[in-house]
């Protein structure tokens, strides 16, 4: 298997993945409601890319796409996914708070007070 095809199965393999769905179904996804070439684009880079390799967990990459997504502001949709997903691979209410603590001293409060409203609800569930 080729590296760009090996990078494009992981991509499949992350998506699906966060999505709680098959590596298919998550192409599909990401086809229907983005087209095929942002798809391409999304399966070979930053699924297949940003997620495998180096030294991070699955926990601190999500922790890490958390804090980027709530410093961009305006994307508390997607950012409920990447939390359910950090979760998922052991990141804890704790955690995520923290996150958001840098976020309101590097980014600002109002940035970060948005993005904890939006995932509130998952995290009164989460372990402490």
């Amino acid at each position: 298997m080729s590296e760009d095809d090996l990078r494009r199965t992981r991509g499949a393999e992350t998506y699906a993945a966060q999505f709680d769905v098959t590596n298919e179904e998550a192409e599909g996804f990401l086809v229907s409601g983005f087209g095929q070439r942002f798809a391409e684009e999304a399966l070979r880079a930053t699924g297949g890319g940003a997620w495998h390799g180096g030294s991070l967990e699955l926990k601190y990459r999500g922790l890490v796409v958390i804090g980027i997504l709530a410093a961009l502001g305006g994307v508390e949709e997607r950012m409920q996914g990447h939390v359910q997903w950090a979760l998922r691979n052991g990141a804890t209410r704790e955690d995520i708070e923290t996150v958001m603590l840098l976020v309101a001293n590097y980014a600002g409060f109002a940035r970060a007070s948005v993005a904890l409203e939006g995932v509130m609800s998952l995290l009164e569930d989460s372990p402490e």
